[in-house]
């Protein structure tokens, strides 16, 4: 054991240690270790903190224990989550419906008859010489079913650049810049010049919106599963009455919308690409047809390439109003 006396020369309390075997050590617990400094006593700190049973040696095996319940738990949350993962299937195998070549010409005749009346305002912007009027129009479109519309155009102060009305087999253009009417069969725009091209693009992107753009009677479709998209090849007799592909349509599986058509010259040539994006509901729900069993929803940008790389034409809505009636003034007979 140790004792502890104090001694010293110069006055001062000098603290020594002595060691004096009484006998044989024998093995005993861990116990508190005093120090006496003069008349005051402190314990060793560690030891405080290691009172009891927890001495340092169980303190060390009690850390073991705790890293070993530690990674059993985490082996526990870990295995069954990469378990669960495996069993999900991916997302490819979940699929949609697979669509029919008479289900979707159902979906285009049912959303030609959803829309009665149309009025809406766009704006359109123009890259390259597609349309020689203007780079930039605001413009307002009319429609009543089934094959009247007008298209209404204007500089970015209000000034009127053309007006183009178009009603079954005849159309009509005012240029009131150039004090010019223009009018003739819409299979034939030979007359309007360079004008004709970018009018026969403007009535087959709002053709795509207004759902005109139905499978004709005179017209067959064949189904192409093309990718993630379902595609409508329709053909139909070409002006010699030989057979050929006039149109491919591009359907979203999920909603069996139309999100891309190319227009086809005779020769099978791409004389048009249209892709038709943002769709949006419009409308009260007060429709029929499609729109009876869901919502009405319409394209609100349609970009136009030239299959010849003349130019483009993004038109971008701002407002659509279905089903409303529309005056004479709106749409009138010229």
């Amino acid at each position: 054991m140790w004792c502890w006396h104090k001694s010293g020369t110069d006055g001062r309390a000098v603290v020594q240690a002595q060691r004096v075997r009484s006998h044989p050590p024998t093995p005993v617990a861990p116990r508190r270790i005093d120090y006496l400094v003069g008349c005051a006593r402190w314990t060793n700190s560690v030891e405080t903190e290691l009172r009891g049973p927890f001495t340092r040696g169980a303190g060390v095996r009690a850390e073991k224990r705790g890293r070993r319940w530690g990674l059993l738990l985490l082996c526990c949350l870990i295995v069954p989550l990469f378990s669960n993962c495996a069993a999900v299937p991916p997302r490819e195998e979940v699929g949609f419906k697979q669509a029919t070549v008479e289900e979707l010409t159902a979906v285009l005749s049912q959303r030609e008859a959803a829309i009665q009346t149309m009025k809406g305002l766009f704006s359109a912007k123009v890259r390259g010489g597609i349309i020689p009027i203007a780079s930039r129009i605001e413009g307002a479109l009319y429609y009543r079913r089934p094959d009247a519309m007008r298209l209404r155009g204007f500089t970015a102060i209000g000034s009127e650049l053309f007006e183009f009305v178009q009603t079954g087999d005849q159309y009509t253009l005012r240029l009131p810049t150039m004090r010019r009417v223009l009018s003739g069969s819409p299979s034939d725009m030979s007359e309007m010049g360079k004008l004709a091209r970018p009018f026969q693009l403007s009535v087959w992107a709002m053709g795509g919106l207004l759902g005109t753009g139905m499978i004709g009677k005179d017209e067959t479709a064949v189904l192409v599963v093309d990718g993630d998209r379902d595609r409508l090849d329709v053909t139909g007799p070409s002006s010699n009455g030989v057979q050929v592909m006039r149109r491919r349509l591009w359907f979203e599986r999920q909603t069996w919308l139309v999100v891309r058509e190319d227009r086809l010259t005779e020769s099978g040539a791409v004389e048009a690409t249209i892709q038709y994006e943002d769709f949006r509901a419009i409308g009260e729900g007060d429709t029929t047809g499609a729109a009876s069993a869901g919502r009405l929803l319409r394209p609100f940008k349609i970009s136009l390439e030239d299959g010849n790389g003349k130019g483009s034409v993004q038109v971008t809505f701002h407002e659509m109003i279905p089903n409303q009636p529309l005056p004479a003034s709106d749409l009138p007979q010229f």
